[in-house]
């Protein structure tokens, strides 16, 4: 009889260690993302001027926001270079280019890869708007444009639209790349016709 209840005692007990692992573990993660979420910085918010950078572009040459005064800033951070969904965000970009040149707007590209991988995108994309890259992600993390993904640090695809003084008119996060070229036109006509 004796033996039994030991055992018993041992089943119990070690259920309730699980029990409170199980829940340890549950805790520490619903934690982890909300602490790593307090750590990163907040994208700039619509009526503020534009964090000031300077990147290489995919032909090598340094590229200053302050270079584009006078012109409206399409500045879109996305993840990484030849994959599907950057693909077709930079390809409806591309499209549109004459579009946005003639309502004197400029498309800017960050990511964090490099200038060779960006020069190889955009020769194998048929891309001609200006690529940064920002493999150290000081610009990425301005712009509170930082994720993870697999044990990387990536850009978020998100985007800035910047008028001509330097002022953040509007602030797309988690953008959607299938339309959102359009979503950018429709939006900069509108700010364009308010003024």
């Amino acid at each position: 009889m004796n033996r039994p209840t030991r055992l018993s005692l041992l089943v119990v007990y070690e259920r309730r260690i699980m029990k409170a692992l199980a829940f340890s573990l549950i805790a520490m993660a619903l934690a982890s993302p909300a602490a790593l979420a307090a750590d990163q910085p907040a994208p700039p918010v619509v009526g503020k001027p534009a964090p000031a950078f300077t990147l290489p572009s995919q032909e090598g040459a340094r590229v200053s926001l302050d270079e584009f005064r006078g012109k409206w800033v399409v500045l879109y951070f996305y993840p990484k270079d030849f994959t599907s969904g950057c693909t077709i965000e930079a390809h409806n970009f591309q499209r549109d280019l004459e579009k946005y040149t003639k309502k004197n707007a400029v498309i800017v590209g960050v990511s964090v890869d490099t200038v060779e991988s960006h020069e190889s995108f955009c020769t194998k994309e048929s891309l001609s708007f200006k690529l940064l890259a920002d493999p150290n992600h000081t610009v990425v993390e301005k712009y509170g444009s930082v994720m993870e993904y697999n044990g990387m640090t990536l850009a978020a695809r998100n985007t800035f639209l910047i008028d001509p003084s330097g002022i953040i008119r509007k602030v797309y996060l988690k953008v959607n790349p299938q339309g959102h070229s359009e979503e950018v036109l429709s939006d900069l006509q509108q700010l364009e016709e308010a003024k």
